[in-house]
């Protein structure tokens, strides 16, 4: 049954995917990092941590000298740069926010995608081109974060996988909190970033849109600029994970738990049962 057709339970997680921007500047932004554990700690299912790491992965690539060509969005992935970004996503970025959380007392668990069978990963075919060791997420089994969710663990997920074969593959990190909410039946996925929401006309913060609200806001120019790919963005992770996605700051994470934060995109209902889920 899709999560079109029931509710999750009172106590499903929710699916928090935290970009590279505030794990570079993380330093400065200790307060960013209490309020997702008060999220954690304040939300009856918990939270389950998905991070990227694109600019840490750009100064590493750079720093050996491999260069990876981006397509349509993409970063193709040679087998000569996955050890570096592997060593990046599932290695530096991965512990370092193990770290600062755990020194602020959280008790966090880090995961690969295929951790305990999180996420089932294969190299991608969405694409004209090879786009190399990238990956894309056909299935799963949320187990493991259920079991550390209920024992008081947070997950913090990075977004490496395993093929089949056992092979690493680097996988789009939204797509990948995508995915894990879908497996986990989540109560909803959050997109922290740098903006408070979508403001309306006399920039107060909207608390709620759909589908066709966003269309007409886009249209009468309300959205506009770098806030429509962010909000597109948001209506295909509601689409894909199958519950609302919330745009909200890293700036104020805890205000998330009790809603007074943010603005909650709704998943189109004919797409969310639909939608596969792949990175």
């Amino acid at each position: 049954m899709s999560k079109s057709q029931h509710q999750p339970p009172h106590t499903a997680p929710l699916v928090v995917k935290i970009g590279g921007a505030l794990l570079e500047n993380a330093d400065q932004h200790a307060d960013a990092f209490a309020g997702l554990i008060a999220l954690h700690r304040a939300h009856a299912g918990g939270i389950i941590l998905v991070h990227g790491g694109g600019a840490q992965v750009d100064k590493q690539l750079k720093l050996v000298g491999i260069e990876t060509p981006r397509i349509e969005g993409i970063r193709v992935t040679t087998r000569e740069a996955i050890d570096q970004v592997v060593g990046v996503l599932a290695g530096s970025a991965h512990v370092r926010l193990l770290g600062i959380l755990s020194a602020q007392g959280a008790r966090v668990v880090g995961l690969t995608l295929s951790d305990g069978g999180l996420c089932e990963c294969r190299h991608t075919t969405k694409f004209a081109f090879d786009a190399g060791e990238v990956g894309e997420i056909v299935g799963g089994d949320g187990a493991v974060a259920r079991t550390l969710l209920s024992a008081g663990f947070m997950p913090v997920v990075n977004s490496i996988g395993l093929s089949g074969k056992g092979e690493p593959l680097n996988v789009n990190a939204d797509e990948a909190a995508c995915a894990i909410a879908r497996v986990v039946n989540a109560a909803g996925i959050v997109l922290l970033t740098d903006v408070p929401g979508v403001l309306d006309q006399t920039k107060h913060l909207i608390a709620e849109l759909d589908a066709a609200r966003i269309d007409e806001l886009i249209a009468s120019g309300t959205i506009s600029g770098g806030m429509i790919p962010k909000v597109r963005n948001a209506l295909d992770a509601a689409a894909q994970a199958g519950c609302p996605a919330t745009i909200a700051s890293w700036r104020d994470p805890a205000a998330i738990a009790n809603g007074s934060t943010g603005t909650r995109i709704l998943a189109p209902i004919s797409n969310a049962s639909a939608q596969p889920c792949h990175a």
